[in-house]
């Protein structure tokens, strides 16, 4: 059964981010809160891990759209091809921020995700998942936790998810209630942004 702990996202406790850290880096899957809806992530690095969200989600691990959770910016050219200044300037007004900007990856993605020519990019305004992936090291993979339930397009409320989700991962963090609204999700890869789907970030931006 999965371990239920609170951590603020004023102040995140350190002691808490590293006992999610240390999951992580064993291999756990963790539910977390974002700037928008509670996500399910892995070590970007554990295959494993990889492999065990492809299948709770019920997808083939190669062709799922999985986005990677970055601290910051200085991320990118580990996993992105070199972006022109304009798509720069468009992240750096966006981000940290409830966006998913889908971008050219590069040579050094995953062996999981080699086949992929493009790669999403969240750095959400959430500290505790920020501190967790600071400390992590690498990015964290990610994707939305959905509720069955059309209304509720995503499960908010984190007793909920941790009754629902505890016997598929190892922890849930409880970081108060989660928005039930997706990030915006924009194509920078190529010419023009092009807005995939609609969420809680502003258009504006670009």
């Amino acid at each position: 059964m999965a371990e239920f702990i609170k951590i603020y996202p004023d102040k995140p406790s350190e002691a808490a981010i590293a006992k999610v850290v240390k999951v992580l880096q064993n291999g756990g899957l963790v539910i977390y809160p974002t700037d928008t809806v509670y996500g399910l992530g892995c070590d970007i690095t554990n295959s494993r891990a990889l492999e065990k969200i492809a299948k709770i989600k019920g997808v083939k691990l190669e062709k799922a759209n999985f986005s990677f959770i970055c601290h910051d910016l200085s991320n990118l050219s580990d996993y992105v091809r070199q972006i022109d200044t304009a798509t720069f300037k468009i992240l750096k007004r966006a981000l940290p921020g409830p966006y998913t900007f889908i971008l050219p990856g590069n040579n050094n993605l995953p062996k999981e995700f080699k086949k992929k020519t493009t790669v999403g990019i969240r750095v959400p305004d959430n500290n505790i998942i920020l501190e967790i992936v600071r400390q992590l090291g690498n990015p964290v993979v990610s994707t939305s936790i959905r509720d069955e339930d059309d209304v509720i397009e995503y499960t908010t409320d984190p007793e909920l998810i941790f009754e629902k989700w505890q016997n598929l991962v190892d922890l849930v963090i409880d970081g108060g209630y989660g928005d039930n609204v997706g990030s915006t999700i924009i194509d920078l890869s190529e010419h023009e942004p092009v807005i995939v789907r609609e969420g809680k970030g502003d258009i504006g931006i670009l």
